[in-house]
């Protein structure tokens, strides 16, 4: 099997799912130029949220930084049927993130290292990218995270 992201996705065990559809008057990816934008992703896993609620209230560090790497699982998903193969990613540009959380939460970064690690395990050094994370009290459905992402294709 040759080096490529989809191997490398298939070596940490992870498959990619069907893309969700938008819920509202949104697309799930624009594509301009040599870049794509993937609206926010949910950490969905078979179909169903990860988890609910609050970092720092109902949701458990280690819960958060699964949610973040399952919203980057999606986010990949979207990318995919956007481009047809992740070989063509040139670079994770940036990644944002959202988390929910109590006021008193500032582990924000920790988070979404979930999202940013495997951004690095798929693309390698192309997946090093810039990034923010906000604290926000409430997410679409009580979800505990959402992840964008922006892509440099070829």
């Amino acid at each position: 099997m040759s080096d490529t992201p989809e191997s490398r996705l298939a070596a940490l065990g992870i498959e990619l799912p069907t893309p969700a559809a938008p819920v509202a008057n949104y697309v799930a990816t624009v594509r301009t130029g040599s870049l794509v934008v993937v609206s926010g992703q949910l950490p969905l896993k078979d179909g169903k949220l990860l988890a609910t609620g609050k970092l720092g209230a109902a949701v458990s560090l280690d819960v958060g930084t699964e949610a973040a790497k399952y919203c980057l699982i999606n986010v990949l998903a979207q990318l995919k049927a956007e481009i047809g193969d992740l070989s063509k990613v040139k670079r994770v540009v940036r990644l944002g993130g959202f988390i929910s959380c109590a006021p008193e939460f500032t582990a924000h970064a920790g988070v979404m290292n979930g999202a940013s690690d495997l951004a690095v395990a798929v693309f390698g050094d192309a997946g090093r990218h810039a990034r923010s994370t906000v604290g926000v009290p409430s997410l679409p459905l009580d979800a505990p995270v959402e992840v964008e992402g922006l892509f440099e294709v070829g």
